[in-house]
């Protein structure tokens, strides 16, 4: 073999051994971002979650106080998810701890216990818990219960918005005219990124109040969770 063909088997060679490092490197960030977040993420959820029934138990955080802890628990049947701890703000930082927040901002959420508004959270959809994941397998007329340490709130799914810009902040008006609603109430909306791995739209679900249970000594569940 002349030096020349040396030289480029030994070029191909190490353009070879580059490629499939890289390749090993980018599944490894593969696995990483998509099951190791989320891994790393339940735990956290779960600690935080202990955190917030514990302080129930103790009866030392009345209806409505805004804890470090949480406010309460989302439930999802369609998303097949378990409960979802809810907090204050959407910081994607704060939220790669497996839960869900509520908007401060743009628009300020109202919280399900005031008596008009829109309680509008927000959770990722992949990796780091990926809460909303399942969001799209959520139909009209499926329930959503946020659970306080006093009542459960159960509202029921009237519409979905499975692509819109991730600029539109209409989605969280108090009176979420783009559902067809057009009068105050008491609604919830679900926010997401979409399509599935990327961050280029929201996906929106609305749901609007049906009923509030007190909650019992028991913590019976809702008969739309059991």
């Amino acid at each position: 073999m002349s030096r020349a063909r040396s030289r480029i088997a030994g070029v191909i060679s190490v353009l070879g051994e580059l490629l499939i490092t890289a390749g090993v490197v980018l599944a490894l960030f593969v696995v990483y971002s998509l099951w190791w977040t989320n891994v790393l993420a339940d735990r956290a959820a779960a600690r935080m979650s202990d955190d917030v029934r514990d302080g129930w138990k103790a009866n030392n955080a009345p209806q409505g106080l805004d804890t470090r802890d949480g406010i309460g628990f989302l439930h999802v049947p369609a998303m097949k998810n378990g409960e979802v701890l809810v907090k204050r703000g959407t910081d994607p930082k704060k939220l790669n701890d497996g839960i869900a927040g509520y908007y401060t901002e743009p628009i300020a959420s109202a919280l399900p216990w005031q008596p008009r508004g829109n309680f509008t959270l927000a959770a990722h959809r992949d990796g780091h818990g990926a809460k909303f994941h399942n969001i799209h397998k959520i139909k009209e007329g499926d329930p959503v219960v946020f659970e306080t340490k006093d009542v459960w709130y159960v509202y029921k799914v009237y519409k979905t918005l499975p692509k819109t810009s991730k600029y539109n902040v209409d989605v969280l008006d108090p009176v979420p005219k783009e559902s067809g609603k057009t009068k105050p109430g008491r609604y919830i909306t679900l926010t997401t990124c979409t399509p599935v791995f990327t961050s280029d739209y929201r996906y929106i679900v609305w749901g609007e109040l049906v009923r509030e249970e007190r909650v019992d000594r028991e913590r019976t569940k809702p008969a739309e969770l059991r």
